[in-house]
C-alpha cells in the first residue's frame, strides 16, 4: 500500500511538472520575461514596418505576406493563404490538443496611404526611435542602444502602431512562452487581413466561403487604442459605418452672378439649409427615428461611469470649449449613432475664386453606427429626411426634363455598410479577459462598452455565431491614420504583457 501511494505521489509530481501548463504562470515573474524580450521585440518590430504596407500596392501586401508566413512558421503554425478578389488572407492556426477551445485572434497588416512631406522624417517605412526633450520637440535614438530602451521612447512610421505593432506583441508573448517550456491554454488562429484599412473587401466577400477556416469559440480583435491612461484596457464593441454621397443641384452649368445672383437658386446655400435641417445647436440629430431604441438604463450608466476619463483633458487634446450634447459624457456620446460631414464642395475657392452661382454642391455624408441601428435602415432615414424637406431624390443625375419639372432635386448614392456589434461585458467572454488581465496585471481592465472607430469583422460574428470582443493595446496619441503615426515603447512592452496574461488564461 506504502509503494502504491508513493507512486501516485511521484506520478502526480510528474505530470504536474513535465505538463507544466500555461495556467502555471507567476504574474511576479513576467515583467522580468517582458524585460529581457524588448531588445528583439524591437528589432523584429523594426522588420516588419519597414515592410511597405499601402494596400493599393498588391506587391507590397506580398512582401508582408512572405514576412508573416515566416515569422508564424517560426513559431509552429500551419499557415493558410486564403484567396480572395484582392489581397489575400493569411490564415495561421496552431493547435495545442485537439480537445482544447479555439480562439481566433483578428489583427490586419495594413496601413493607411502617406504623403512623405507631411512627415518629420524622410520616409515614413523606415521606422525611427524619438524620444521626446524638455522643450516638447523630438531627439532621435539610435537602433544601436536598443538594451537601454526607455518606455517613453516612440517608434515613427506608418503601422507601427495601427495595426503592425501588435503582431509583434502577439508574437514575442508566444516566444516568451516557449522559453520558459509553456504553452498556451488553448488553440490558436490568427486571421491576418490585408486590406482594413481599405474595408476588408476580400475577408468580406469570402466569409461564407472560409467559415470553416476561421471557426472558433471566441474571436479577440487586437486593434484600436488603449485607454488614454494607458492601463490595460478591453473594449466590448465598436461602432458601425455607412455613408452616401449627397448632391444638390442650381443651374446646369455654374452662371455669372451678376447676371442670375437672385434668380439662379445657389445649391451651396441649398445644401447648408438641409444640413442644418438634420441637426440642432447642440449637434443632436432631429432626423426622424434616428435614435430609436437607444436606451440608458442604469446598469449601461455604471458602466459608462467606470470609465476613468477626463473629460477637460479630452476637449483640450481635440481643442474645443463645449462638446455637443447628444450624450452627458464622452463615453455615452459614443453609444448613439453620430451623423457626420466628412466632406463638402461647390464651385472653387481660393485663386481659383470665381464670381459664379454654382451648379452643384456636393456633401459626403457619414453614419456612425452602433449595435441597436442597422445600416440600411438609417440610410433610409436620412433619404426620407430629404423627400421630406420637398426634394426629388434621385441616384444618378437629373435629366434635362427632370431639371425643368422639380424646382429641388438631390441626388442621393448610398455607399457599403459595416454594422456595429457589441458583446456584454459580463459575458463569459468579458469574464474570462477581465480575469486574464486582472492575473497578469494585479489591477481591474479598464472596460469600455463601445469604442468609436469601426472594425469591419461584423461579418465574421454574425457568420460565425461567435462571442467576441477588443483588446487594444497601442497609445492613443499614436497619430493613427495620420502623419508621424508613432508607437510607445512602453505600450509594445504592456502589450506583450496582455498577450501573456490572454495566452494563459483557461477558457471555461
Amino acid at each position: 500500500m506504502k509503494l502504491n501511494i508513493l507512486f501516485l505521489l511521484f506520478v502526480i509530481t510528474f505530470f504536474n511538472q513535465s505538463c507544466s501548463t500555461a495556467q502555471n504562470i507567476q504574474a511576479s515573474k513576467v515583467d522580468d520575461w517582458v524585460k529581457k524580450q524588448m531588445p528583439v521585440a524591437l528589432a523584429e518590430h523594426r522588420e516588419l514596418v519597414s515592410i511597405p504596407c499601402d494596400a493599393f500596392y498588391p506587391e507590397d501586401m506580398t512582401k508582408n505576406i512572405k514576412w508573416l508566413k515566416t515569422a508564424f512558421e517560426k513559431r509552429d503554425f500551419k499557415i493558410k493563404i486564403l484567396e480572395t478578389p484582392s489581397i489575400p488572407i493569411v490564415l495561421a492556426e496552431r493547435v495545442i490538443d485537439p480537445n482544447l477551445p479555439t480562439v481566433l485572434f483578428y489583427i490586419h497588416f495594413d496601413g493607411q496611404p502617406v504623403d512623405p512631406s507631411e512627415w518629420d522624417q524622410d520616409n515614413p517605412f523606415v521606422p525611427v526611435i524619438k524620444k521626446e526633450k524638455t522643450d516638447g520637440s523630438w531627439e532621435l535614438v539610435s537602433y544601436d542602444d536598443l538594451e537601454n530602451w526607455d518606455k517613453d521612447w516612440r517608434i515613427f512610421a506608418r503601422a507601427a502602431a495601427d495595426d503592425k505593432g501588435p503582431i509583434i506583441m502577439f508574437l514575442n508573448a508566444l516566444d516568451i512562452l516557449e522559453k520558459q517550456k509553456l504553452k498556451p491554454a488553448y488553440n490558436i488562429k490568427v486571421l491576418l487581413d490585408g486590406e482594413e484599412e481599405k474595408g476588408s473587401r476580400g475577408l468580406k466577400e469570402t466569409v461564407e466561403k472560409y467559415k470553416k477556416e476561421y471557426a472558433a469559440d471566441r474571436l479577440i480583435i487586437m486593434d484600436g487604442p488603449a485607454h488614454p491612461t494607458n492601463r490595460p484596457t478591453l473594449t466590448f464593441g465598436c461602432r458601425g459605418i455607412t455613408s452616401a454621397t449627397l448632391v444638390v443641384y442650381g443651374p446646369k452649368v455654374p452662371q455669372h452672378s451678376g447676371h442670375y445672383g437672385n434668380y439662379a437658386p445657389n445649391p451651396a446655400f441649398r445644401a447648408a439649409k438641409l444640413l442644418s435641417s438634420m441637426k440642432d445647436e447642440d449637434g443632436r440629430v432631429l432626423i426622424k427615428g434616428f435614435y430609436d431604441g437607444i436606451v440608458m438604463d442604469e446598469k449601461t450608466q455604471a458602466i459608462l461611469t467606470a470609465v476613468p476619463d477626463d473629460q477637460k483633458s479630452i476637449q483640450a487634446q481635440i481643442g474645443i470649449a463645449l462638446p455637443d450634447k447628444v450624450g452627458a459624457t464622452y463615453q455615452e456620446a459614443l453609444q448613439y449613432p453620430s451623423l457626420n460631414v466628412r466632406g463638402m464642395s461647390s464651385a472653387w475657392i481660393g485663386a481659383q475664386t470665381r464670381t459664379i452661382v454654382p451648379d452643384k454642391a456636393v456633401v459626403q455624408l457619414g453614419i456612425r453606427l452602433v449595435k441597436e441601428t442597422e445600416g440600411k435602415r438609417m440610410l433610409a432615414l436620412l433619404k426620407t429626411h430629404i423627400e421630406s424637406k420637398g426634394y426629388y431624390v434621385i441616384d444618378r443625375e437629373p435629366t434635362e426634363e427632370e431639371r425643368l419639372k422639380y424646382p429641388k432635386i438631390a441626388t442621393f448614392i448610398e455607399r457599403s455598410v459595416t454594422n456595429a456589434f457589441r458583446t456584454e461585458i459580463e459575458s463569459p467572454t468579458g469574464q474570462w479577459l477581465t480575469k486574464a488581465i486582472k492575473n497578469i496585471y494585479n489591477e481591474e481592465p479598464v472596460r469600455i462598452r463601445t469604442m468609436g472607430g469601426t472594425i469591419p469583422v461584423t461579418p465574421i460574428i454574425q457568420t460565425l455565431g461567435i462571442s467576441a470582443a477588443i483588446v487594444p493595446m497601442v497609445n492613443m496619441d499614436n497619430n493613427q491614420h495620420s502623419p508621424n503615426e508613432n508607437l510607445r515603447v512602453g505600450n509594445l512592452y504592456n502589450g506583450i504583457k496582455t498577450c501573456l496574461g490572454i495566452f494563459t488564461q483557461k477558457l471555461e
